[in-house]
Order: C-alpha cells, then sequence, then structure tokens
C-alpha cells in the first residue's frame, strides 16, 4: 500500500518491500520482556533498537488510537476534554516496527508556570527521554525505550501518511515554516500548532510494546490519583491514615503491589509528575507483575518547586523494597551522584542535552527528600516495619516471558 501511495504522489524515493526479520531490534525487544522488566539490564537489543528509531525511515504515519476515539466524542461535563495542546503520532518503520512520537511543544529552559494546574500541563518530549534514562539507571526497566530525533514533518509524516484527516491539519506558517496540530473535539485550533524550522522539528520516539492481542495488559485507576478538577480533593490528600484503607483491598493487601506503587510514587516524585491517574500491567505476569511506567510527558516541567504530595503512597504506608532503597543510597554518594549520572546517560541521546543542569540538580535535592522521608518511616515504625527484603529474582524462564506467536 505504501508503494502504490508513493507511485500515486509520483515520489521516487524507493520503498521496496521488506520481509519481516527475526533479528529485527524491535522484535528482539519484545521478545526480552520478562516477569523482571521490560528488559535485561545489559540488553543489546535495546541499544539496537533506540538506534533503529533514530536512524529508520518511516513508512507511515497516523493518530494514536485513543486520539481517533477522541475526534468524535467530548464528554463536557469533564473540566479536562481532548486539547490541541497534546499531540502524538504513530509512526511505522521500514522493518514493521512502530513508535510513539510526541512533537516539542516547550524548549528546555521554559518552566511550567506556576498557575497551571497540572493536567492542562504542556507534554514535554524531553521529559519522555529523560524518563526513560531515569528509569533505567534506578534499575526499574519499566519505561519503553526512547530516543530523541530531529524529524522532517514533510517527507516523513505529510508525505507517508494516508490519514486524510492529519492530511488536512498541515500548514504553512506566516514565517515561512510547515506547521501541523491536533484534530480533536476542542480547542483545535492553529495557535496550538507545533512548527518545523522550517520542516525539521523535534520529538522524542518511545518503543511501542506488544500488541494486545498477544501480550494483554490491565489499565488500572492509581489508588492515590489526583482530582481532575479545580477545587475537588480525593481522600488520599485529606486523610493521613488513607492507607490503612488501601491495605485492606485486594491487591494491595497482599503481594508486592503496594510496594510497586511506592516505586512509581519515587519516579513520578523524581520527575516531577502529578498526572499518573492509571498504571497498566501485563496481565501473563499476574497479580505481582511489575507496573509499565507509561507516558512521562508531564514531567520535568519545575526544577524550582518539589512536589512532596506526589510522595504520599511512601509518607502514608511507610514502605519500600530494600533493593530500591539500596540504589537510591548509592546514588546519593558522592561519587554516584544521580546528577551526574543522568548527565552522562543523556549524552548518549541524539538531541543532548536533553535537561538543563537545573532540573539535573533538583534530581539530587529530590533525592535527599526521598531519604529523608524513609528515615522518618524508620524511626517511627523500625526498619523491619518498612523496608521489606525483596530480592531480585532470577532472570525468568522462557516459559514466563511474554510470547508472540507467528
Amino acid at each position: 500500500r505504501h508503494k502504490l501511495y508513493r507511485q500515486e504522489l509520483n515520489l521516487t524515493a524507493s520503498a521496496g518491500l521488506l520481509p519481516l526479520r527475526p533479528e529485527a531490534s524491535w522484535l528482539q525487544f519484545h521478545l526480552g520482556i520478562s516477569r523482571d522488566g521490560l528488559y535485561p539490564r545489559s540488553s543489546p537489543a535495546v541499544s539496537r533498537l533506540l538506534q533503529d528509531m533514530h536512524d529508520f525511515a518511516t513508512v507511515s504515519a497516523d493518530y494514536s488510537q485513543d486520539e481517533k476515539a477522541l475526534l468524535g466524542a467530548c464528554d463536557c461535563s469533564q473540566i479536562v476534554k481532548p486539547s490541541g495542546v497534546h499531540l502524538k503520532l504513530v509512526l511505522r518503520f521500514q522493518d514493521f516496527g512502530k513508535a510513539m512520537f510526541k512533537p516539542m511543544r516547550q524548549k528546555r529552559e521554559e518552566e511550567t508556570p506556576e498557575d497551571f494546574f497540572y493536567f492542562v500541563d504542556f507534554q514535554r518530549h524531553n521529559a519522555e527521554i529523560a524518563a526513560f534514562h531515569l528509569d533505567r539507571i534506578l534499575d526499574f526497566r519499566r519505561v519503553p525505550p526512547t530516543v530523541g530525533r530531529l524529524i522532517n514533518i514533510t517527507k516523513e509524516i505529510l508525505e507517508v501518511t494516508r490519514n486524510e484527516v492529519l492530511q488536512s491539519v498541515f500548514f504553512v506558517s506566516p514565517a515561512g515554516n510547515v506547521c501541523f496540530f491536533a484534530k480533536c473535539p476542542y480547542m483545535c485550533k492553529t495557535e496550538y500548532a507545533v512548527c518545523g524550522n522550517p520542516h525539521l522539528l523535534e520529538g522524542s520516539l518511545s518503543a511501542f510494546l506488544p500488541s494486545l492481542n498477544l501480550a494483554p495488559r490491565l489499565s488500572i485507576p492509581n489508588p492515590w490519583i489526583r482530582s481532575y478538577s479545580f477545587d475537588g480533593k480525593e481522600e488520599w490528600e485529606v486523610n493521613p491514615r488513607y492507607c490503612d484503607t488501601v491495605r485492606e483491598i485486594y491487591p494491595y493487601s497482599s503481594g508486592n503491589r503496594l510496594l510497586n506503587i511506592v516505586d512509581m510514587a519515587i519516579f513520578d516524585f523524581l520527575i516531577g509528575n502529578m498526572d499518573r491517574h492509571h498504571y497498566e500491567m501485563f496481565t501473563k505476569f499476574g497479580d505481582d507483575g511489575f507496573l509499565l511506567h507509561l507516558d512521562n510527558a508531564r514531567g520535568f516541567g519545575r526544577h524550582s518547586h518539589d512536589e512532596i504530595s506526589i510522595l504520599a503512597p511512601l509518607s502514608q504506608c511507610c514502605v519500600i523494597k530494600r533493593t530500591t532503597l539500596l540504589r537510591l543510597q548509592l546514588l546519593a554518594e558522592p561519587e554516584y551522584q544521580l546528577s551526574a549520572v543522568m548527565r552522562e546517560s543523556l549524552l548518549q541521546d541524539p538531541l543532548a542535552p536533553v535537561l538543563t543542569e537545573p532540573h539535573l540538580l533538583a534530581l539530587d535535592r529530590r533525592l535527599q527528600l526521598i531519604l529523608k522521608a524513609v528515615r522518618k518511616c524508620i524511626d517511627t515504625h523500625g526498619e523491619a516495619k518498612v523496608v521489606a527484603n525483596d530480592t531480585r529474582q532470577p532472570e525468568a524462564p522462557a516459559s514466563d516471558r511474554v510470547k508472540l506467536s507467528t
């Protein structure tokens, strides 16, 4: 279909048919998903996948499924409606791989205005990239591989899409730059467009997980979900003993689920993400499987502010995995300082520098606040009740990995 499309447009670039390669990096990434995380600690497939997402030519572009679902519906009882300030596209590559593209909406040195509610904040491409690197440094391995890329939006999106709606939102600005905007029921105007310079635009590319029919996932409301209204409050925001209620509810009453929620809260506090309303899990691995840390684009908005309320699961439940605590303590040591490790890791990305220096230094400050909260819990309840002696299980056998059929 892509070949016929290019012929219709009289495009001369080659678009030969390619076979599915078993050694394709995205396929090897999918096969490496295990009970322990999205990829092994030393995964050559992830390095190849990052390189391929940066280098491979795009063969199609389209809206994501959730944005398509929004095109015909608007729940006007909700304050937060589908908005043109959020824009993401699915890009497919020559090897059948695909990635979620989020374009640059905010410059690195710009902070989110303090008067903004978290649910109307911009989505930042560099936050997605930085979140992947931080997640890997923390040894969570729950964020899909993400890389930065300079996209030619004319050749790599407009000329390869067959979606007439997407084609219709492209225009040339008065400055001569090619721009496009989201198509949705609310606030979708040219004022919210993203523009190239004149064709090139920065963005993040996040690798897709296996399709739901191959690896089903559950989407579960976060017990510490925030109120998505201007003046509402959730119970956890007004009841300091809220965790006692959560502990009585399945699946938080046993197993590792609550500890995994605390891991997620620690991760979100470090990046400053207040928008974790749901989390996802692979059904394959059961109740104690790891939580996927998806959609991190609202992180790294304000380096000058530490939102302590994000740590509510830790401060209210006073539990943490020993492995998580040991990793945090290591990253607080001068020779392994979190900001320095992040700075070195982010230099590997093609769009480096990904974060400004104030954001990197904020990581060290927030890490100390996390350790302070843990010490307060230990002083109150004792280390035996606070620090859970989890152990890293050996690499999962093949039978426990996500299975992909032909």
